[in-house]
């Protein structure tokens, strides 16, 4: 039991990747707060995980919005004392070229994809022991990319250096902090692309489970990676080295 009565809260934990890491995490000991902007489905999946006998609740916040991340921390922290694992997943696209984006969506995508990484870190840190971690989901698109996904792969590449910067930061504080990268994942994200749907984006080889991308998060997260922070870990199928 990698994460036995280690409390782990999950960002994003309604669908796809969130979700496939809160049921990793509980199963092997975690008591899972599920976080997301979704209720019906961050309810889901924590019912799911009290169903099958495991701890977990969900907890509802904008991770865009300071004063829900911070009601959120406190949430967690008043019922059990402390934070040992974020994983910050929640996520966001848009589908248009630069000239045509609107500045709100912009916006948007930032806000989800960075801006929530640094408020959920930077109030979930001072309650967090030697030994915790946090585990970034980026994308290959930080890397590589496509067109009409600017702000996406913009707010990935810069999610990438904000984790080597506060891996530094939390060094002294026995605190790893580092980032997977996943390609194509069967998630209800990559179905919405429109260049996928329409075949403009081709996806060579296997599309990757969340499960796969989740026992991946749980690696990072969990003390058999103790030597390991600062770091970006691809879980792409190769994917990165056919883009």
């Amino acid at each position: 039991m990698r994460f036995a009565d280690k409390i782990c809260v999950v960002t994003g934990g309604a669908s796809g990747i969130g979700r496939a890491t809160c049921s990793i995490l509980a199963t092997e000991g975690g008591i899972v707060a599920v976080v997301d902007v979704d209720a019906d489905g961050g309810r889901s999946t924590a019912n799911d995980l009290r169903d099958k006998g495991y701890e977990a609740t969900f907890v509802a916040a904008d991770g865009a919005v300071a004063p829900d991340v911070r009601a959120a921390v406190d949430d967690v922290v008043g019922r059990w004392g402390h934070i040992d694992v974020l994983v910050n997943c929640a996520a966001r696209l848009s589908f248009d070229p630069v000239v045509d984006l609107a500045d709100e969506a912009w916006d948007a995508v930032l806000a989800t994809n960075l801006r929530s990484v640094f408020l959920w870190s930077k109030y979930s840190l001072p309650h967090m022991p030697p030994g915790g971690s946090v585990v970034n989901v980026s994308s290959v698109h930080a890397q590589r990319s496509t067109q009409n996904v600017a702000p996406y792969a913009a707010s990935k590449a810069a999610m990438e250096a904000f984790t080597r910067v506060l891996a530094q930061e939390c060094e002294a504080q026995e605190i790893r902090v580092n980032c997977v990268a996943p390609g194509a994942v069967d998630t209800p994200m990559l179905w919405s692309n429109p260049l996928v749907r329409s075949g403009q984006e081709k996806i060579d080889g296997r599309i990757g489970s969340p499960e796969e991308v989740a026992a991946a998060i749980a690696f990072l997260a969990a003390d058999a990676a103790s030597f390991v922070t600062g770091t970006v870990l691809a879980v792409d199928g190769g994917r990165l080295t056919k883009l």
